[in-house]
């Protein structure tokens, strides 16, 4: 089961449980975020595709922490001119982790743990 989410320009699949890094959100750590612009989501027997969100649809996550990215080297040189300008950037970004995905209230992660057990138990 996954759903591929956007946030910050930039889509992203995701499953519950999984940690991901999405561009910097004003948020303090340890608290929780829905993100409402989902664009899929897919179980075992069905798939929602979005036109361009599926209606109703959320995905509930924790903010994990703030911190900040490797850092890229920018260098700038002009052949025979003696033109020379080194800079480096680092983006700042927010981990959040994923605890649940619903839909019109109803979580699809729960569904699908709850067919899994029933399936080990036959």
């Amino acid at each position: 089961m996954f759903a591929v989410v956007e946030t910050g320009g930039k889509q992203y699949k995701v499953r519950p449980g999984q940690t991901i890094e999405v561009e910097l959100l004003p948020l303090p750590p340890e608290s929780t975020y829905e993100l409402d612009r989902v664009l899929l989501v897919a179980t075992d027997d069905e798939t929602l595709i979005g036109q361009p969100f599926v209606a109703g649809a959320s995905v509930q996550t924790t903010v994990a922490r703030q911190g900040r990215g490797k850092k890229i080297i920018v260098f700038k040189f002009k052949s025979k001119k003696r033109y020379r300008r080194k800079t480096g950037h680092r983006q700042n970004y927010t981990y959040l982790t994923i605890d649940d995905v619903t839909i019109n209230g109803t979580s699809v992660a729960g569904t699908v743990a709850a067919t899994e057990v029933a399936a080990t138990e036959d």
